[in-house]
């Protein structure tokens, strides 16, 4: 089964990353960009074939090492 976490900084959270991609994005020409939020997506191959015990892990994951809890969010999704 593979789980598909998309970790993003906290609404709130300085993002210097999104803000240096909406003025490399400005500097092309793109002036409509507002704002962006940069974040990361990590798929893991799991050898579970519970949907339960998968998401119990991946959370798991997620609280213990993947995500900096304090500051991001995660969501875990199943794709087919």
């Amino acid at each position: 089964m593979r789980a598909r976490v998309t970790i993003m900084l906290k609404p709130g959270v300085l993002d210097p990353q999104g803000e240096a991609v909406r003025h490399a994005l400005a500097s092309l020409g793109f002036q409509g960009v507002e704002a962006v939020r940069q974040g990361k997506v990590i798929e893991i191959d799991l050898a579970e074939e519970d949907r339960a015990a998968a998401q119990a892990a991946v959370e798991a994951m997620c609280q213990r090492l993947l995500a900096n809890t304090v500051i991001e969010t995660w969501r875990i999704e199943f794709p087919d």
